[in-house]
């Protein structure tokens, strides 16, 4: 039964994310062929991240209230309604325009663009809520082996999203945008017909839960100071600032060093491939043999380093190779720290810290893009990755610090 449920999530994950992707790299360019300016198109992209650091932790909570699956429908569907906005955007911004101000046509489609986005960011959670599914249906042993195969749905949607996109849009740019529509509908059915509720015993008790707000600012400061799960959420926020850093900055590196666009494609097709093939084949075995924290660490060290060689590096060859460890070690901490964190709080807490978790990466995307542009414009092609190596260095300190010490302090208590 837990089979078949996982194999529904990877497929819910795998779509979702194939819908995300396929419009994700020809958003500038559809906003652009309605005058968009590069500060505009900036921030179009950044409202996604913005609303999404709002909405997921939000829809979390909710999802810890009133179940699993009635959130997940209402997630995909906001995602489906905002595609269609994006789909038609011109036709309804024009219609608009016609009423209002014919003259500023493109002001009113620009702004049904940043509906849409905005739109499937507030109720886009649905990884969040899919990754607390997966915590209610497994337990501590072989949680992160199942955690490791949402993120390989997310992987392989975000490989075969763009390169689909890119040929839809020879037909125009609002076709992949009414694929999108149409994979998100698709996923309204898998979850309808398909997934069954996971919390159907918990909702009766967990009254106290009800009386609490979805989502406070105080809950993430909170959620923050306590003890377990805190320094996991400090780890998970400051890991995925240097790692966005250098996944939003690339693209830019790659100009610099003399890669074609072609091959940096290539190069970023390299590390999902890598990443998928760590949350499939090693997530397993790797959280047999090691502790999770173990893990944490060890692939801080590894990012860390990485990212200081790639500061560096040059030339293709060397680059990928930098790039291997790099890949590993992000598939082994996206799954571990987020395994970590629903096993340190309730079962009635889960979807609701994962959100929390959610929102912060959220933080990382709105953020991290800004301050990578300034240090390597300001300082030069290393700094984004020079920095990013110093806040990974901070990170180990710190993991070690809140983590690795209280944790072999507990076992010597127990075994005394």
């Amino acid at each position: 039964m837990n089979r078949s449920r996982l194999l529904t999530i990877f497929f819910i994950v795998f779509v979702d994310m194939l819908g995300f992707s396929l419009i994700l790299p020809l958003l500038p360019y559809y906003a652009e062929s309605f005058g968009a300016s590069a500060a505009v198109v900036g921030f179009l992209v950044a409202s996604y991240a913005a609303a999404q650091l709002i909405g997921s932790p939000i829809l979390g909570r909710l999802s810890d209230r009133y179940g699993r699956r009635p959130v997940l429908l209402f997630s995909v569907a906001g995602t489906f309604t905002g595609f269609l906005l994006l789909a038609f955007a011109e036709p309804v911004g024009q219609g608009i325009a016609n009423i209002f101000a014919p003259a500023a046509a493109n002001v009113f489609i620009l702004a049904v663009l940043f509906i849409s986005r905005i739109l499937d960011g507030l109720t886009g959670g649905n990884i969040t809520v899919a990754q607390a599914y997966i915590a209610d249906i497994t337990d501590e042993s072989n949680r992160a082996k199942s955690l490791g195969m949402i993120g390989a749905a997310f992987g392989l949607g975000f490989i075969i999203g763009p390169a689909t996109g890119g040929l839809l849009s020879q037909w125009g740019y609002n076709l992949p945008a009414l694929a999108a529509a149409g994979v998100a509908f698709m996923n309204l059915l898998l979850i309808y017909f398909l997934l069954p509720e996971s919390l159907t015993d918990e909702l009766h008790a967990t009254s106290a839960l009800r009386k609490k707000p979805p989502f406070t600012v105080n809950a993430l400061f909170e959620a923050l100071q306590r003890p377990g799960v805190g320094p996991l959420l400090h780890i998970r926020f400051f890991y995925g600032l240097a790692f966005v850093m250098f996944q939003n900055i690339f693209s830019l590196f790659a100009q610099v060093i003399g890669l074609s666009s072609q091959t940096t494609g290539y190069v970023l097709a390299y590390v999902g491939i890598l990443s998928v093939v760590t949350q499939v084949g090693l997530i397993a075995p790797l959280t047999k043999r090691y502790r999770e924290n173990v893990l944490i660490i060890t692939g801080l060290w590894i990012m860390g380093l990485s990212l200081l060689g790639w500061a560096f590096t040059r030339d293709l060859i060397p680059l990928l190779i930098v790039l291997l460890p790099m890949s590993l070690s992000g598939g082994v901490l996206n799954t571990v720290i987020q395994s970590s964190i629903s096993k340190s709080v309730s079962r009635e807490e889960v979807g609701g810290m994962l959100g929390i978790a959610s929102s912060l990466e959220a933080f990382t995307r709105v953020i991290g893009p800004t301050i990578g542009g300034l240090l390597l414009e300001r300082l030069g092609v290393w700094a984004p990755g020079v920095f990013s190596a110093v806040l990974m260095a901070w990170v180990v300190l710190f993991t070690y610090r809140k983590v690795i010490l209280p944790s072999k302090k507990e076992r010597l208590a127990q075994m005394a």
